[in-house]
């Protein structure tokens, strides 16, 4: 595992993201609520903890629309999500609450 991560709710909300199946900063902040200035700089701390994994997509050229960075968690990223869900209680149910508004 990389650098020791500070399990922060707002951390907590971008794992629980990615693992309900939001896999790129965008979607990420839409469900989530959160800023971009959290977001980004969070997901940056995750892939440099060993927390998650990221690929550049090949679509965006087709689209014609800037390239997206899409994130899976890896084991060490389960760990952690699986911590965050037990000392935040209700992490799971703010996700899903907010994708069922979109």
């Amino acid at each position: 595992m990389g650098k020791r991560l500070n399990l922060t709710y707002a951390t907590g909300m971008v794992l629980q993201a990615i693992d309900t199946g939001y896999q790129y900063g965008f979607d990420i902040m839409d469900v989530s609520g959160l800023p971009d200035g959290t977001v980004y700089p969070a997901l940056r701390r995750l892939q440099a903890a060993g927390l998650l994994n990221s690929r550049w997509e090949d679509a965006a050229a087709v689209e014609k629309r800037p390239l997206r960075r899409y994130y899976e968690l890896t084991t060490e990223g389960r760990l952690k999500l699986a911590e965050a869900r037990a000392r935040y209680r209700g992490l799971e149910l703010m996700i899903q609450g907010a994708a069922g508004q979109s």
